[in-house]
């Protein structure tokens, strides 16, 4: 993941992708997950993982 051209870290899965946005400071429970203006998915996404 980056964020502003900066590497976080990389996702494995959807806990992965909430981990590294918790430790950047972003409430989670806030984002949309397939909301394409805040992410750009590559190699998986929503609509590859369960997003529980």
């Amino acid at each position: 993941m980056t964020l502003y051209g900066q590497d976080l870290g990389r996702a494995l899965r959807p806990g992965d992708v909430a981990a590294i946005l918790r430790r950047a400071g972003f409430c989670t429970t806030t984002f949309v997950w397939d909301d394409t203006g805040v992410f750009e998915w590559r190699d998986g996404g929503p609509d590859v993982w369960l997003m529980t």
